[in-house]
């Protein structure tokens, strides 16, 4: 399991932007990403109330962080996958069950500032790997589009669904050797 969380217990002279962060990942792993607040963070994490807004303006500057970093893992991962599009499919499933906090922010642009430079490269990164991949499916440079559509939807669909515990398999099975075996029937691989 990758992750680039940094675990602390209170901040300690160290990189409080980092422990804020930190401090969110945990809160929205408990509660989403709207059943908190600043202040609640600064005191998780162990600094002055003062300490978050500083760093990140407000909620929405935090979230944008997180969708940031979320967005940067979750590239790195799909282009670690990249020369498979199954591989690439069980990836997307892989990170959104290992990053559950930054999966829960990153598809919620009304959440952040989906402006923000650092934010969209990370984006734009990871969508550059699902159109590459999914355009080995298609049937045609006119289904391009409709076939990373489709893919798209079936990774992120896949994944919401373990996510929320809707598929009963959740509770006991494994959700890459699962999310392999849905991708391959949809995506005609034989592997």
């Amino acid at each position: 399991m990758e992750v680039r969380q940094i675990k602390q217990t209170g901040y300690h002279h160290g990189n409080l932007r980092r422990a804020v962060m930190d401090a969110a990942l945990e809160a929205i792993a408990e509660s989403g990403p709207a059943g908190w607040s600043l202040r609640e963070l600064a005191r998780r994490a162990g600094v002055s109330h003062a300490a978050p807004a500083h760093h990140f303006g407000d909620k929405a500057g935090l979230l944008t962080a997180v969708a940031a970093e979320g967005f940067e893992v979750f590239a790195d991962t799909l282009e670690r996958a990249a020369d498979d599009v199954l591989d690439v499919g069980v990836a997307y499933v892989r990170f959104a069950v290992a990053h559950r906090s930054y999966f829960e922010v990153m598809f919620r642009p009304e959440l952040y500032r989906a402006d923000d430079p650092s934010l969209a490269a990370a984006r734009e990164r990871a969508a550059h790997v699902l159109v590459t991949s999914a355009g080995k499916l298609s049937p045609s440079p006119a289904q391009d589009r409709l076939t990373t559509i489709a893919a798209w939807s079936l990774a992120h669909g896949f994944a919401g669904l373990w996510l929320s515990g809707a598929l009963p398999e959740a509770a006991h099975d494994d959700p890459e050797a699962l999310a392999r075996s849905v991708i391959r029937l949809f995506s005609g691989t034989t592997r």
